[in-house]
């Protein structure tokens, strides 16, 4: 749903860039049939060459990459600009919603954590948005197009390279299935590094003053070595997908030879049609090995969107008035009427009642826990009291 949001706002580039990509798909696609008709056209009975029509052929298929070279070029550059625009939307309102919340979010979710949230959470997301989107996208169109080519051009050796379609779908979920799990640790690993990072150099003076880098240092190699191991994880997982399915693919594609080559020897089937028939089923597999890689960029930013929504979803719990009341000259008179409030079911104050004149000079001395830094808290209305009313010159902040 975020990312549909944030997508939002593009959808008209975001249609050129679909037409750019098809343009590019169907101008890539239609090399194996020119190589095809230009060998069946193109070569006469005994070797020799029909010319005009090699030429002409030859000619199509140069304008048929220039095209696709073309069209490739201007789609990088608009889902380029499409993936930049999205990212600098949301750093914006991931910033802005961070500054809008309470206190009480900064108590509980550390900077370090917020940090890892602006930071390496949207690079995730970057690498789908650049990369990533525009391979599944190629991919899908190809695997579709390439299985309607291929049973068209010859129906049982299209039959027989379905064959090892159910081996695929196999290795397909054992890898999605796994890979999500990965990825979430991958995101979780790297955010505990950052936090630890970042919050041992912003407390580097209580770190040195009381020993603790040795300390320190074993949380961190800790910490590491977990984001170590959950990336060994899944790049173990690739390793075993894209291999499979190039395995797979060949051991297809050397079957089909066998088949078509028996078929050409009897007359059932031009040369022509067997060689278009090779390199389509070569397109075909390749994609396939790009939607692994894509699946693995795919979990690495869900698992990133995961968290960033978790802050979005976040509320500030000191909520800003409907309609702010405006003091005309404020004196700064402050009074406490049957003040209670605690953090986390923790009760600090209890119904206190306090009249502060405006103009006086107040000091609240006790012990350590009393509630001085509380109440200090709350008249700056960085929190509002569970009980009670806070009055600035007789006016409720809230």
């Amino acid at each position: 749903p975020l990312l549909a949001l944030l997508l939002r706002p593009s959808r008209g580039p975001l249609f050129g860039a679909a037409a750019l990509i098809l343009l590019k798909t169907a101008a890539t696609l239609s090399f194996p049939f020119l190589v095809g008709l230009a060998i069946d056209n193109g070569v006469r009975p005994g070797g020799a060459a029909n010319l005009p029509v090699l030429i002409g052929l030859v000619v199509v298929l140069a304008c048929m990459m220039s095209l696709s070279a073309i069209a490739n070029r201007a789609f990088l550059l608009l889902s380029g600009r499409i993936g930049q625009d999205v990212l600098y939307d949301l750093r914006r309102r991931l910033f802005g919603h961070v500054q809008s919340l309470s206190i009480s979010f900064f108590e509980r979710y550390t900077s370090g954590r917020v940090i890892a949230r602006l930071t390496s959470d949207i690079d995730a997301l970057q690498e789908l948005l650049s990369t990533g989107l525009s391979s599944v996208v190629t991919a899908v169109l190809s695997i579709v197009a390439i299985a309607v080519i291929l049973i068209t051009l010859d129906l049982r050796l299209g039959l027989a390279t379905l064959v090892a379609f159910p081996l695929i779908v196999l290795m397909t979920q054992w890898f999605r299935a796994r890979s999500a799990l990965s990825y979430r640790a991958v995101r979780t690993a790297i955010a505990l590094v950052i936090v630890h990072y970042t919050e041992s150099l912003a407390g580097i003076r209580a770190v040195q003053a009381f020993r603790r880098e040795a300390r320190n240092q074993e949380i961190f190699e800790d910490v590491a070595g977990r984001y170590r191991d959950a990336n060994i994880w899944s790049n173990t997982l690739g390793a075993g997908f894209g291999p499979g399915i190039y395995t797979v693919g060949r051991v297809t594609t050397a079957a089909v030879l066998v088949y078509g080559a028996l078929l050409v020897v009897q007359g059932d089937l031009t040369l022509g049609v067997l060689t278009a028939f090779i390199l389509y089923l070569r397109q075909f597999f390749e994609p396939m090995q790009d939607l692994s890689q894509f699946y693995t960029v795919f979990q690495s930013a869900s698992a990133a969107l995961e968290k960033v929504s978790g802050v979005l979803d976040e509320t500030p719990r000191v909520p800003e008035p409907e309609r702010a009341l405006v003091i005309p000259a404020p004196a700064g008179a402050l009074d406490l009427e049957e003040v209670s409030f605690g953090y986390r079911e923790l009760p600090i104050l209890e119904d206190l009642n306090l009249r502060i004149p405006a103009g006086q000079v107040l000091a609240l001395v006790g012990q350590t826990g009393a509630g001085k830094s509380t109440l200090a808290r709350l008249v700056a209305r960085f929190y509002d009291p569970d009980r009670g009313r806070i009055l600035l010159d007789g006016i409720d902040l809230r």
